[in-house]
């Protein structure tokens, strides 16, 4: 059908495409849309199938001219596509650059432009530096571990009525504001508010000032909130508070020793049998979390170094895409969310906006990656698979017949194949790379600064 096809290339990986149809293409095309119209045309006067061709090109004539055009254009754009590198980016529009008028005696001709997929040149790998924090697994980071198992391991109790509230305790409180005549302050109010005491998970902060008191107990107390207080509606103001609690609950923790390790899990004897698994699992989540950091500070630099310019509807795409997850996330749909964002002054489009810097960079990333995996031919083979899968079980303390079955799937196992391509590719480039010794941090830091 194409007697001719032009291809140029213009910037941004945006592509002109001309393509040229001879005139029997055209006639035969046409024909068979006239012949369709003609077989389910129903015009007063003549029986469905049998309407002349001059008749129904009288009463039709633009429509049926418009249907072979498109027509012509679907299946010339199909046949092209299907030869051609340059193929559309799959969420990009060609978008119409103009286009002949339909004529039997003459070739059709029409011209579209289309984002594709970049094609990049990386370069500049060497003379990268990456500062590695040093972190090391201290007392300090099990303890804490520790600390966290007793607590989901604890038993909440009801308090007796004249127990007195202590720090730790759980205490369910009603309060509000009062005025200057000592009258509620309207929209202040809130009933059954419950938080752990001394944790400071309350809009006042009135932890210290509830201690002592017993339930059904109600107190009035003016505090005053200094100029740079987290919560700016309070920030540099005086508030008298009326609260009184309601329920008061206390947890009780089990003490660290052997009988909370076999509890834990049978595995464990001794509780010095736990502390060397925590240990254990906060080394491997420490190496993971720094291999994470040095290949981000690998790809940020080669981004740098390898200025690219994305196609908008690529960029457009991914940010489209974001949005959806976080409907996801809220569990509401895109125009629920959008006006929900518009309920608080925001909106879709500005919330685009502020990703749009975070998702470019990404993007540009993910091209760089697979532009070197491709330039580099990395290839994965069937025993690195299989030795993956034996990492995989014992880091996650199963069998690896479980984890073959878990990657039985060829979507899952097409993923676990491109994570060991990625980590050979970011093997191979640290290699060229200079690796230095950063500031030293906590382990607890180290993961807070990432939040």
């Amino acid at each position: 059908m194409v007697a001719k096809k032009e291809i140029e290339k213009l910037e941004n990986s945006n592509v002109k495409l001309t393509v040229t149809i001879g005139k029997a293409d055209v006639e035969s095309v046409y024909k068979k849309t006239l012949d369709l119209y003609i077989k389910n045309a129903q015009i007063p006067g003549f029986r469905k199938g049998k309407v002349p061709a001059s008749v129904l090109e009288t009463k039709f004539g633009d429509a049926v001219k418009n249907d072979a055009m498109a027509d012509l254009i679907e299946e010339s754009l199909k046949e092209i596509f299907d030869t051609i590198e340059e193929k559309p980016l799959g969420y990009s529009q060609p978008e119409m650059e103009k286009m002949d008028d339909f004529d039997l005696s003459k070739d059709f001709s029409f011209t579209i432009t289309y984002d594709v997929f970049p094609s990049i040149k990386v370069e500049n790998l060497t003379g990268v530096t990456i500062e590695q924090p040093q972190v090391e697994i201290t007392d300090d980071d099990i303890k804490k571990e520790l600390e966290e198992i007793q607590e989901r391991n604890s038993i909440v109790l009801d308090k007796s009525d004249d127990a007195k509230a202590e720090k730790g305790d759980i205490g369910t409180f009603t309060f509000c504001e009062l005025d200057g005549n000592q009258e509620e302050v309207a929209g202040t109010k809130r009933q059954d508010f419950v938080f752990t005491i001394g944790d400071g998970l309350n809009l006042y902060k009135f932890d210290d000032e509830v201690i002592g008191m017993k339930k059904g107990e109600t107190k009035v107390f003016t505090r005053e909130y200094p100029k740079d207080f987290n919560a700016p509606e309070l920030a540099g103001k005086t508030k008298t508070l009326k609260v009184t609690l309601t329920a008061l609950k206390t947890k009780n923790v089990p003490a660290l020793d052997d009988d909370l390790a076999q509890d834990v899990n049978e595995k464990f004897k001794t509780l010095e049998d736990l502390k060397a698994d925590l240990k254990k699992n906060l080394q491997f989540t420490l190496d993971k979390k720094l291999e994470e950091l040095r290949n981000d500070s690998l790809l940020s630099q080669l981004v740098e170094k390898n200025p690219i310019v994305l196609p908008a509807s690529m960029v457009n795409a991914e940010l489209d895409s974001r949005f959806r997850m976080l409907a996801r996330q809220f569990q509401t749909n895109e125009e629920q969310l959008v006006k929900l964002l518009s309920s608080s002054g925001q909106s879709k489009e500005k919330l685009q906006e502020g990703w749009k810097a975070d998702v470019e960079k990404a993007l540009k990333a993910r091209l760089i990656v697979e532009t070197l995996m491709k330039d580099k031919n990395i290839t994965v083979s069937p025993e690195e698979v299989e030795a993956e899968y034996k990492s995989i079980a014992e880091k996650a303390n199963t069998t690896v017949e479980d984890i073959q079955k878990h990657y039985s799937d060829p979507r899952m196992k097409e993923y676990l194949i491109d994570d060991i391509k990625e980590n050979k590719l970011y093997k191979d480039l640290l290699e060229n790379a200079t690796v230095k010794k950063g500031k030293k941090t906590t382990f607890s830091e180290l993961f807070s600064s990432e939040q």
